[in-house]
């Protein structure tokens, strides 16, 4: 069962990455247009439905499987797991964030340049890196 648990965590890793890195640039694009435009409105759907119907089951799923494989296969031990587990919970702060500018733009409040939201888009990149060489190379 080990294994298939593990093989629907990285499903589940690889679509809430693909959601993470998609919905900052689908944000960079909503700073640039027009509040109230009809490109506007369509941005703002799109990321709603990235972040209701992808982003956050995913993010769930990938938190349960991921939790219990951590117990069941390393009893929470290891240097490298603690050290993933950080990285993971700055990945889910950068989620919350996220879901905060989804919010304000939904309300036509965002106060944030696409300069913003092209920096915020590398950070879950960074953090896939960091998370994905402690997972293989277990450092320490």
């Amino acid at each position: 069962m080990y294994e298939w648990i593990k093989a629907f965590h990285v499903m589940a890793v690889i679509s809430w990455m693909a959601g993470m890195l998609y919905l900052p640039r689908l944000m960079v694009y909503h700073a640039e247009a027009q509040t109230g435009s009809i490109q506007s409105e369509t941005f703002k759907i799109m990321e709603r439905r990235l972040l209701k119907g992808i982003i956050n089951p995913a993010m769930i799923v990938t938190w349960v499987l991921g939790l219990y494989l951590a117990w069941d296969a390393f009893g929470f031990k290891g240097g490298w797991l603690h050290g993933k587990l950080l990285l993971v919970f700055i990945l889910s702060g950068i989620h919350g964030v996220l879901v905060k500018h989804v919010r304000n733009f939904a309300n036509d409040r965002n106060v944030k340049s696409p300069r913003y939201f092209r920096i915020l888009n590398e950070i879950p990149a960074v953090l896939m890196v960091g998370i994905v060489i402690l997972v293989i190379v277990k450092p320490f």
